[in-house]
């Protein structure tokens, strides 16, 4: 039985309910990631016994469940996308906004599927898009590739952010930081590909390389479907 297949129990003296439950995990998870909650922890944010959530909450991973599908409805459209590249466009901008305003997130995608009700809206939107266009194992694997692109991009954006944190120096500080060792290894003649990429490339801040890469993959993905059919 899932989580959201679970009734929830009678009203008592504190009033209580999945919503309040999940809000105050979030809020936690917010301020110290997945390692800051617990349903302990949670029942202490909301001055209840933490035997009362296991009324409403079997098991952490079931408050982790709750906590992405509570996420997934910042990532629903506002109307409905013009076609297939706008839905998969919209859905990987909107996760990564979403990631970086609860950066957690980051590391429960691409797990499990999202199956609770704001979830499979998702699923949906982004789907139906593909009506008249694909078959449904080709707009399947659509959205996993893409999926897979701004998952990892997502991650890794997040992971250079907590590093940050850890650190106290900016990608730019540590550039500087490593910076000498770089320039002896560079003179040694053995990496003239990455010499080329360190003296001639440009830097461009994680919005503009994720826009990029995500029409890139965008672009494969439209060969793809425009390709006949083997």
């Amino acid at each position: 039985m899932t989580v959201w297949d679970r009734p929830e129990p009678p009203t008592r003296p504190v009033p209580l309910d999945r919503e309040r439950i999940v809000a105050a995990a979030v809020a936690l998870a917010d301020e110290g990631g997945l390692a800051a909650v617990s349903l302990r922890k949670v029942a202490a944010r909301l001055d209840v016994g933490p035997m009362r959530l296991y009324g409403y909450i079997s098991t952490k991973e079931d408050l982790f469940d709750l906590m992405v599908d509570e996420v997934q409805a910042e990532l629903l459209p506002e109307e409905r996308p013009g076609d297939w590249r706008e839905a998969l466009s919209g859905l990987a901008h909107r996760t990564r906004r979403a990631a970086l305003r609860h950066e957690w997130l980051a590391d429960l995608l691409g797990g499990r599927p999202a199956l609770g009700p704001n979830g499979l809206a998702v699923a949906e939107a982004t789907l139906a898009a593909f009506d008249g266009l694909a078959d449904i194992d080709t707009a399947m694997r659509a959205v996993e590739t893409v999926s897979a692109y701004f998952t990892g991009a997502i991650r890794r954006e997040v992971a250079r952010l907590r590093a940050e944190r850890a650190t106290g120096l900016s990608e730019r500080d540590w550039q500087r930081a490593a910076g000498p060792y770089m320039t002896r290894m560079l003179a040694t003649g053995r990496f003239p590909a990455l010499a080329k990429a360190v003296h001639d490339g440009t830097d461009v801040d994680p919005e503009t390389s994720f826009a990029a890469g995500l029409d890139w993959v965008l672009d494969a993905v439209a060969a793809g479907l425009a390709a006949p059919p083997a």
